[in-house]
């Protein structure tokens, strides 16, 4: 055979592999995998992205990532440089402490890690963090990606408050140091993601665009018809959160009365709007929200027996009272009304939570400033027990979401992922 033609066949060889692969056309790049697990006694997410396995919290609206108790001696990222540059205009907390002054040596960039959970900030060296995950197809890991990514260490304390066995905090924000804009320059593929959270075992999350498939009858993908009907994102002027916009609340159809532009966010001042948080277990709401909709929901649900109140909750029922459906408890829908004319409708499966075998209450809470996620006075803060079991994808280039509505409905869950490790050939 000749040069030429062997040539020839060695690049059609490496263009179907690259079809076989899943490459992104765009980016030429693999998305990637990892689990997501909930923590029953914080009811928070942990992602499984750190080497050998060690779990880090998910923050959804975290700016960055951080590792508590970095080894002696430990990299550092020096205060000339470009990633420092990025480190210098990333979200710093109000009341985060400067940090002291450093021994002998280079010169090393200042980070400002921040437990979501509790709000405590402390600074400490940025430096690069080895993270592992799987690349995928979509349908299954395909093999393990090993890469070092800009991040801070942290003193051990911030992890109090933490699922028992997190090492740190792995931030998804829109600002230039969260993973999926790290991701994008790293592993050269697109800077969106997908994010399944589990109610129960493991979840899913998946980095850099491509399919998402879950296993049903038949399985189920789901990305595609997501891609092709997002939603607008809304910028915060101070902080990299996932805004979106909410016109209305509804429940059983009717539309719950709220004051002319009580869900705005102010561009000015940062205040209002809806926002996404993984580190808010249930959604919080304003009072002047709160309140018309518990009122709502409450005669919406006159027939049911009531139970006692329990913390954090206002309105409880008798769980031998209720009714269970494919898709929770049968009680009266929630609508969120969005800008663009969509729906995101809440059945019993995310507006009750169970707390006890006798005991479901209405999940959701009346804000209280004490909340880290409220620093910046939301008018909503969507919780992570409203997100459970809903497929939700984001683009950070077109600055746009989609949702799939609760999965429940066609009979599969973000549980149904499947991890058995696929073939790449």
């Amino acid at each position: 055979m000749s040069l030429h033609r062997s040539s020839a066949a060695a690049l059609v060889a490496l263009l179907a592999l690259a079809v076989l692969l899943g490459t992104s056309a765009d980016d030429g790049g693999q998305p990637i995998v990892a689990r997501v697990s909930k923590d029953a006694s914080t009811a928070l997410y942990n992602i499984a992205i750190k080497v050998g396995g060690v779990p880090l919290l998910l923050d959804l609206a975290g700016p960055m990532l951080w590792l508590a108790n970095c080894p002696t001696p430990h990299r550092i990222i020096p205060c000339v440089s470009h990633d420092c540059d990025d480190i210098s205009t990333t979200y710093r907390p109000p009341g985060c402490p400067k940090p002291g002054l450093r021994g002998e040596g280079p010169c090393a960039c200042p980070a400002y890690p921040r437990n979501p959970v509790d709000g405590r900030c402390r600074s400490d060296d940025a430096t690069t963090i080895t993270l592992a995950a799987n690349a995928t197809d979509g349908q299954n890991p395909l093999y393990p990606v090993t890469f070092r990514a800009v991040g801070s260490c942290a003193p051990g304390e911030l992890l109090e408050s933490l699922p028992a066995g997190a090492a740190g905090v792995a931030g998804l924000s829109r600002l230039p140091l969260s993973l999926p804009t790290q991701f994008k320059s790293l592993l050269k593929v697109a800077k969106e993601f997908a994010l399944c959270l589990p109610s129960a075992g493991d979840g899913v999350a998946v980095f850099g665009g491509g399919p998402f498939q879950l296993q049903a009858a038949p399985p189920v993908e789901l990305a595609e018809r997501l891609r092709e009907n997002p939603l607008p994102l809304v910028k915060h002027p101070y902080n990299g959160g996932y805004y979106f916009g909410i016109t209305g609340i509804a429940v059983n159809q009717q539309s719950v009365a709220a004051p002319p532009g009580v869900f705005d966010l102010d561009a000015g001042s940062g205040t209002g709007g809806a926002v996404f948080s993984t580190v808010t277990p249930y959604t919080a709401l304003r009072w002047d929200i709160y309140w018309p909709l518990r009122n709502a929901f409450d005669v919406a649900t006159s027939g049911i027996a009531r139970a006692d109140k329990m913390a954090p909750f206002d309105l409880c029922y008798q769980a031998s009272a209720l009714t269970v459906t494919r898709v929770g408890y049968a009680v009266a829908s929630i609508e969120l009304m969005l800008d663009g004319g969509r729906n995101w409708t809440l059945p019993g499966a995310s507006s009750l939570v169970q707390v006890n075998n006798n005991t479901v209450c209405f999940a959701f809470v009346q804000m209280a400033s004490s909340m880290p996620a409220a620093i910046d006075s939301p008018a909503v803060i969507l919780g992570g027990h409203q997100m459970e079991n809903n497929l939700l994808m984001f683009d950070l280039v077109k600055e746009t979401f989609a949702f799939s509505g609760l999965l429940l409905g066609i009979r599969t869950t973000c549980s149904n992922f499947n991890f058995t490790m696929g073939s790449s050939y």
